[in-house]
Order: structure tokens, then C-alpha cells, then sequence
């Protein structure tokens, strides 16, 4: 669920291992959120939902997500040869099952272009030269491709306004300077007023409309999220879809740097950063002359690339339903390998949501009887860079969009390795019925639903089902948390989140119980079959802000 390191990819990262950690710890009865999950419809597994039921396999489960977290993978990287032997293995699988293509030209591929961009930089100020990553990275790709020298200013949070009342650009001339600032908001102005009157945008674009040739910011992390997180993915290559707008090269570079290295932009001002940005968070004027020059060169190579989906069918049973269809969504892609060789296996984070999919698939497959309604398996790339995958498909659909169903999305951290699986977050239970659907069939399996524990997360906008959502289509996204003594699994989270999470290490373990993936697995299987033999398709609550038609190219509410 990730977008560079914009606003969008920092929710992301904040989104799912805040919500795991309350899942974990919540008690197993007695739990509640905000949004609770609507009335079960079915409480009871028919004859037919045991026996396929029974057909989701852990050894196909178990074989397909070791297959892709395999070195010979390269960390499946969008664009990279990796990401592509991955779509012809997943091609591959799904040919032999039987499932029909629905690629392009009677492929399972459905080819997207791409572009990546590395960004080579040096910053140095005075005498001394900063180190990438631990003092400073470049926000590519929406820095420019630039040789800047100047003198560096600093402006507090660059902010002119009446409430709060204070001018951090009185006295100060940003003409041609190098301008240093502090990561807003300030305090005393809630994130949420910042965030709605797009403050920083307004205060950079005021700054470039003064002169400023660039912009250094400071103050770019927090607890939770702190510097070292966002530097390490900035420093490493960044993917955009081909078609979307480049950003202009002739564009001032925008850098971010570590405490430590603004503390360097301050020496010889007399003024340390840490004091200075002391009075600026008290409210009080902090800017100044740095007394310093600073030379800043940007260097953005640039590539094509390109990657695809993998996408099969099968046909449903119904002469009529069968031009319905439920899709199952997965990514398969992770951070392939990186600048310095190493190689993001993605084990947890996603190869084991497409191998419960390709188990899924299987199941289906099997059964004496397909459902009345087709079937859509829907493994998507680029979901890690701005779920571009899932995007270009929506937009590129192989199938019509008005006469897809139901979405159900495979996402997450691995919480379903941990132990057997007694708890299923289903985010947007409370959107559309197919929260009565998923309630019904955990609990005719012994499970308990979980309303989502952290909505103040948004973490239903930050996965490949919201591409569905916003073209009017009910969504899901299935997150399955262990039974067991919640101390163990939290603290087992914690770790993994600090250590491994988007990182190399996120490798499958020999510790991995695929019991409760394979419960994951048939939850999602069930609630596909309730939705694919149904009288109707699935409707969005009058109450729910995404009720609108399939299809529907009305704008979707404003994202959070």
C-alpha cells in the first residue's frame, strides 16, 4: 500500500501495523470499534461450503508463497526481471489449473508501462558534505534535476497567517536562498485543519513565488514514523505509471534531512537547530540568516520499464449470472532488489496473500459445480509504489466494470502465520452487505469479526480493493489475527514491524503456522461463494458515502 514517500505511502506505513497491534492485544469477546458489522445473514456452513472447504490446501499455500519469497525471485520488483519471472510463474499456476486467460491477447498478462527513477545527489554546506540517508535524502521524483548554490535561510514553518497568529517570513528575504524549514503543523493547530487547507503546499509554493531556489525541511519525522523510515525508502528507486504526469526537471530540488543533519545547516549560526526549532515550536519567531552556503546537485536517472497483472477466469455456471463477476485481489510485487544489491523478499507483505489466492483458485477449480457467478483472479504489481496495478486495471478493465460484484482483497503483515486464526477484520464491513456476508461465514466457522479497532487509521483507503470502491464497487479487505496469548503476538509484531517490515528480512520462517493462513483462505473462499450464488450482487448501506453506481465516474469522497 504504498505511494513513494508522499503523504499517501506515510498513511500507508502508519495504517496496518497501528491496527494490528490493537487486534492483537484486543480481548477475544467484548471488543468493539466504531463500526460494528452488520446482522449475520447465515450462521451455518451448507454441505457444499464443508466440502470446499475442505479442498483449500496448505501445501499449495505453503508452496506458492515459498515460490515467491524465493531468491530466485529478486523480490518480485515492479519493472525488475524478477516481477516478471513472478507473473510468469503466477501465469503458469494459473494455466494449469484450467482457468481461463484474461490478459491481454489471450494471455494471463495484462502488460502496464512504467517509469523509474533514481535520484544521485550531494548536499554540501560549508566545508563539510552530508551523507545520504542518515543526514539527508532527496524527495524523488519530485525534486529536480539541479545544480543549485546559495545561501541558506531559515524560516520556522515558513508560516503567515492570523490563527495562530505569527509570520515566520518577517524580516527575512527568500530571493535566490536556500530556504530551511520545519515539517508543519505547528502546535496548537490540529493535523486535520492542516491537512484540509493544504498548508504545506500553500506555504511552498508561497516560498518558490518569493524566490526560494529550494527547499530543505526539517523536522520530517515523529515517534512513530520517524526520519531513518521515510530517508530509507526515499533512497531507493521510485516507480510511476508511464502515463502519469512527470514531474518538471527544471523543478527546485525538495530535500528532507535527520536532526542530525539539520544540526549541520545550523553550525556557525550561533544558533543550534535544536534551539531554534524550540522557539519556533513555541510560537515563537525563530527565523534567521544560517550564515552558510549550501551547494545542492540533483541528478535524476530516469528508465522505462515495464510489468503486469496476471489475471484469469472462471466461468460461472448460470447462462445470465455468469456475465457477474466476484474478484479476488491480491499483489504480488514487493521491493525487488535494491540500489545496493539487496533483495526485498516480501514474504509476509504479500506473497502469502496471493499463495491463499492461487489456494482459493484451487478450491474453486475443484469443486463438482463452478458458482453461478464467474470468478475473477486478479494478481496485481506496483501496488507497493501507489497500488498502480490495481488502478490501471480499473481503468483498463478486462471485464465489464458494471457487472463485477464484489471485490475481496488479500493484504497485511502475516499476523495469520502466528498461531491459528479466531479473529477476521474485514475492512468495510460497514459499507456495503457483503459485511453481513463475511460476519455470517466466520462465525459458521468458529470465528469472531472484528470491526476495524483503529478507523481513525483510514486503513480502508490504503490497499488495491479501494480502486473498486471508487468506481462503486463493494470491497473488502480480510486481515486474519492469531488465537492464543495476545502478549506473545504483540510482541512478536512489534519485532517484526521494527525489523522486517518492507525490509529484506521479511523471508519466510520455519516458526510460520499455515493453519490460520489456510483459515484466511477459506473465509475469503466462502464469502466468495455466498456473493457468486446469490440472488443479487452485493449493495453499498444507504448510509455509506461510496453508495453510487458500479462503474460510476463521479468523484469518491475525499480521501482522508
Amino acid at each position: 500500500m504504498n505511494k513513494h514517500l508522499s503523504v499517501s505511502s506515510r498513511q500507508h506505513l502508519a495504517s496496518i501495523p497501528l491496527l494490528i497491534f490493537i487486534l492483537l492485544v484486543a480481548p477475544t469477546s467484548g471488543w468493539q470499534g466504531q463500526a460494528v458489522a452488520p446482522a449475520i445473514t447465515s450462521a451455518t456452513l451448507t454441505t457444499a461450503e464443508q466440502e470446499a472447504a475442505a479442498r483449500v490446501s496448505i501445501e499449495t499455500l505453503r508452496e506458492v508463497t515459498t515460490a515467491l519469497a524465493a531468491p530466485a525471485m529478486e523480490g518480485r520488483g515492479t519493472g525488475q526481471a524478477g516481477g516478471d519471472r513472478a507473473a510468469q510463474y503466477l501465469a503458469e499456476r494459473f494455466s494449469k489449473l484450467g482457468l481461463k486467460p484474461l490478459g491481454d491477447k489471450n494471455t494471463y498478462l495484462q502488460t502496464i508501462k512504467f517509469r523509474d527513477t533514481l535520484a544521485e545527489s550531494t548536499l554540501k554546506v560549508g566545508d563539510e558534505t552530508l551523507t545520504v540517508k542518515s543526514d539527508y535524502a532527496v524527495t524523488q521524483p519530485y525534486s529536480g534535476d539541479e545544480n543549485i548554490n546559495g545561501k541558506m535561510v531559515f524560516v520556522g514553518y515558513g508560516l503567515k497567517s492570523t490563527v495562530p497568529k505569527r509570520d515566520d517570513l518577517k524580516d527575512i528575504n527568500v530571493q535566490g536562498k536556500i530556504v530551511v524549514l520545519m515539517e508543519g503543523p505547528p502546535k496548537g493547530v490540529r493535523k486535520e485543519e492542516w491537512k484540509k487547507a493544504k498548508a504545506t503546499q500553500v506555504i511552498m509554493r508561497g516560498l518558490f513565488g518569493a524566490g526560494a531556489t529550494a527547499l530543505i525541511i526539517a523536522n520530517s519525522g515523529d515517534d512513530l514514523h520517524p526520519y531513518s523510515e521515510a530517508a530509507d525508502y526515499l533512497v531507493r528507486r521510485q516507480v510511476e505509471l508511464a502515463s502519469e504526469e512527470e514531474f518538471p526537471a527544471e523543478a527546485p530540488p525538495f530535500i528532507v534531512v535527520s536532526d542530525a543533519g539539520a544540526e549541520k545547516l545550523f553550525a556557525g549560526s550561533g544558533v543550534t537547530y535544536a534551539q531554534a526549532r524550540a522557539k519556533a515550536e513555541a510560537g515563537e519567531y525563530a527565523s534567521m540568516n544560517l550564515k552558510q552556503t549550501a551547494k545542492i546537485t540533483v541528478r535524476l536517472k530516469k528508465s522505462k520499464a515495464t510489468s503486469s497483472n496476471v489475471v484469469a477466469l472462471l466461468e460461472g455456471s448460470d447462462p445470465q449470472l455468469k456475465q457477474e463477476a466476484v474478484v479476488y485481489t491480491a499483489h504480488y510485487d514487493a521491493y525487488g532488489v535494491g540500489t545496493d544489491g539487496r533483495i526485498y523478499p516480501g514474504a509476509a507483505d504479500n506473497a502469502l496473500g496471493v499463495g491463499e489466492i492461487i489456494a482459493i483458485a484451487e478450491a474453486f477449480i475443484k469443486a463438482p459445480t463452478p458458482p453461478k457467478r464467474s470468478i475473477i483472479f486478479l494478481l496485481v504489481t506496483g501496488e507497493e509504489y501507489g497500488l498502480y496495478g490495481a488502478e490501471y486495471w480499473i481503468k483498463n478493465p478486462t471485464w465489464n466494470i458494471k457487472q463485477i460484484a464484489a471485490n475481496l482483497n488479500f493484504d497485511g503483515i502475516g499476523t495469520e502465520v502466528y498461531a491459528p486464526v479466531k479473529r477476521i477484520v474485514g475492512f468495510g464491513i460497514e459499507h456495503s452487505d457483503l459485511g453481513a456476508t463475511l460476519a455470517g461465514v466466520v462465525t459458521a466457522n468458529g470465528g469472531q469479526i472484528a470491526p476495524d479497532p483503529m478507523p481513525d487509521e483510514k486503513s480502508f483507503y490504503r490497499s488495491d480493493h479501494y480502486a473498486f470502491v471508487k468506481k462503486g464497487i463493494p470491497a473488502l479487505m480480510l486481515m486474519g489475527a492469531p488465537d492464543g496469548d495476545s502478549a506473545v503476538w504483540v510482541a512478536r509484531a512489534k519485532k517484526w514491524l521494527k525489523t522486517d517490515y518492507h525490509q529484506p528480512t521479511d523471508t519466510v520462517r520455519e516458526d510460520w503456522s499455515w493453519d490460520g493462513a489456510r483459515t484466511v483462505a477459506v473465509i475469503g473462499l466462502l464469502t466468495g461463494m455466498r456473493v457468486a450464488d446469490a440472488k443479487a450482487m452485493p449493495a453499498w448501506t444507504a448510509s455509506s458515502p461510496f453508495n453510487r453506481k458500479r462503474g460510476t465516474n463521479e468523484p469518491p469522497p475525499e480521501e482522508p
